[in-house]
């Protein structure tokens, strides 16, 4: 075996993973030490930076907790997050783009029926949000499951907030209509920082970044037969479109959000008219 030098250190480390019995682990391992050394050596990282990196690290997994998880959220404001999801999703243009899932999908949204509201808090603007889920020739998808969940008014999702939200508190799972339909009421989602008091936050800060998000609605829809979307609809006039600290803004996914004056239709929908309307039509791809 070849003793490790500081010219063939990536050669050297990535032939001790020759030998896994896994091919794609022994790619990925391989991969990792080539472009992890090529970091090192084009920066000649000095060893109080490596402390840094290894110091940061640490308290990036310390700051993870049931509600918390530091590390995706690392991996958000690197991009990563976007760029797997991006990898892995490709729709040629033929159906709904993704997006991240965020770090705040850590508990189970409450089965709801069509119509029902998911804002418990009373709190924001009133808003009436529906679509159609689609397949990729536009044919309905009966029974798809949309899950759906939001920050509130303040900027807060429920579980960061535990002692002052209700429970499930803008979350909800609706069972599409025959039709492929789906509505339910909510408030306007606004834009809000992602948590910046850990590790993460400190990066933003040390490279002039703000740690904000535009304001959106979080989706994942899924049917038998179809490939599952995990996705965003973001406010057409919302701050930080085009500076997304997450990187998860599509132009395909904005919408404008109209004040609709209907009196009848507010009171089908069970609002106060005037009232904000978000329409998000999804299509599906097959499972194939």
């Amino acid at each position: 075996m070849e003793l490790f030098s500081e010219r063939r250190s990536a050669e050297v480390v990535a032939a001790s993973f020759a030998q896994t019995p896994d091919p794609r682990l022994r790619e990925v391992m391989g991969a990792l030490v080539r472009h992890l050394h090529a970091l090192v050596k084009e920066v000649e990282l000095t060893e109080p930076e490596w402390a840094a990196a290894i110091d940061f690290l640490t308290r990036t997994g310390q700051a993870c907790d049931t509600v918390r998880q530091e590390f995706i959220l690392l991996s958000d404001v690197l991009g990563v997050s976007m760029l797997v999801e991006s990898i892995n999703h490709r729709t040629g243009g033929t159906a709904t783009e993704s997006t991240v899932l965020g770090p705040f999908h850590v508990v189970e949204s409450p089965p709801r029926a069509l119509g029902d509201t998911i804002a418990l808090d009373g709190k924001g603007t009133p808003c009436l949000v529906s679509g159609r889920v689609t397949g990729p020739d536009g044919e309905p998808v009966p029974g798809a499951q949309v899950d759906v969940w939001q920050a509130n008014d303040d900027g807060f999702y429920d579980v960061q907030q535990p002692d002052v939200q209700p429970a499930r508190n803008l979350r909800g799972l609706f069972t599409a209509d025959a039709d492929g339909r789906y509505w339910f009421t909510s408030v306007v989602p606004r834009y809000y920082p992602i948590p910046a008091d850990g590790p993460v936050g400190q990066l933003l800060g040390a490279t002039g970044r703000h740690p904000y998000r535009p304001a959106h609605l979080h989706f994942i829809v899924s049917a038998p037969g179809f490939r599952p979307v995990t996705t965003h609809v973001f406010v057409a006039d919302s701050p930080y479109l085009d500076s997304d600290a997450v990187f998860g803004v599509k132009d395909s996914l904005v919408r404008e959000v109209p004040e609709v004056d209907d009196p009848e239709r507010a009171a089908a929908a069970g609002l106060a008219s005037p009232f904000r309307d978000l329409s998000f039509d999804l299509s599906l791809l097959r499972d194939e």
